[in-house]
């Protein structure tokens, strides 16, 4: 059986934007994909019983190999199904840059704005959870903090989206031209939760003419052709398959790091998540990829970004 043969199944719950991300990313490729809903809070046992540990949402599942953070996920849907491609232009490596600042400042910004703006309203529980996880321990005062600044936080927010309304100006389809780019879904899953979330988003968002076509245009593009999956039925794709991740080192890795060598993984912020343990695997700039031992499946073949993540080796 070839890699592409294997169903893609993502592990995702219908209001998270970055779930929308790697949803968009399936609809540019026109991929067919098995959805597994998730609790929105931990504890999700069938979920960490498959990475290990990691509990942020979506993870995509292909046979026993988990990938976690959509910014390993585009990259593997990149590498297993090349066309059409996530990037029609010459600008690849923009394009990875830029999803560093959608994904990292920007979409900091956005959960500020739309948590902030619910203020007590937030469930307790919710409140605790993606509190602790966007502000740290500190989490009741950060929450306290977005609300009092909505205003600046607006204006923050308010700037990078005139940037991408002029860019849209010339009343192209999508931000690098006629066809969607990967970096049409890291930038619309903001707008997407910005205009879902947050009960100023319409009238704010109104002010940006293309802005707004544009993402009527993704939107348009939609998710390719999804079924649903159990839980169950995904554990049982990883028992009966192997991991398809060989063996790779890179020389000019700063860590050193080298296929055997025992790490875990976590989250390069306190967000107070637990983290993954488990053995090299293959490790680049990009990316690494570790194996761990779970009880009942066997071997699985966690991947985690280089960027973002704090690789710390344990022997």
């Amino acid at each position: 059986m070839t890699d592409n043969a294997l169903e893609i199944i993502l592990h995702n719950y219908p209001q998270s934007p970055v779930a929308e991300k790697a949803r968009i990313g399936f609809g540019i490729k026109g991929l067919s994909w098995r959805s597994v809903e998730i609790p929105r809070l931990a504890p999700k046992p069938m979920l960490t019983k498959l990475t290990g540990g990691y509990r942020r949402t979506p993870v995509m599942q292909i046979g026993a190999d988990i990938y976690c953070d959509t910014l390993c996920i585009l990259r593997e849907l990149e590498r297993r199904h090349p066309l059409p491609t996530f990037f029609p232009t010459s600008d690849a490596g923009l394009m990875w840059c830029l999803s560093r600042w959608t994904d990292g400042a920007l979409f900091d910004l956005t959960v500020k704005i739309v948590l902030g703006s619910a203020g007590e309203g937030l469930p307790g529980d919710f409140a605790e959870d993606r509190g602790r996880l966007y502000f740290g321990p500190d989490w009741a005062d950060g929450l306290k903090a977005a609300n009092a600044a909505l205003p600046h936080l607006a204006s923050q927010i308010r700037a990078p989206l005139h940037w991408a309304n002029d860019q849209l100006s010339d009343n192209r389809k999508f931000l690098l031209g006629e066809d969607p780019a990967a970096i049409d879904a890291q930038f619309y899953h903001l707008i997407w939760f910005l205009r879902g979330r947050w009960d100023r988003g319409p009238a704010f968002l109104s002010e940006f003419e293309h802005l707004e076509r544009w993402e009527g245009q993704v939107a348009k593009i939609g998710h390719g052709t999804m079924a649903e999956m159990s839980p169950e039925e995904a554990i049982m794709q990883a028992r009966e398959n192997t991991p398809i991740t060989m063996q790779a080192t890179d020389k000019l890795d700063p860590q050193g790091l080298k296929p055997g060598m025992r790490v875990s993984i976590s989250p390069d912020l306190d967000g107070g998540e637990q983290p993954v343990a488990g053995e090299v695997v293959a490790a680049n700039c990009d990316t690494i990829a570790i194996c761990r031992q779970e009880q009942d499946l066997g071997n699985i073949c966690v991947h985690f970004p280089r960027a973002g993540y704090r690789v710390e080796i344990t022997d």
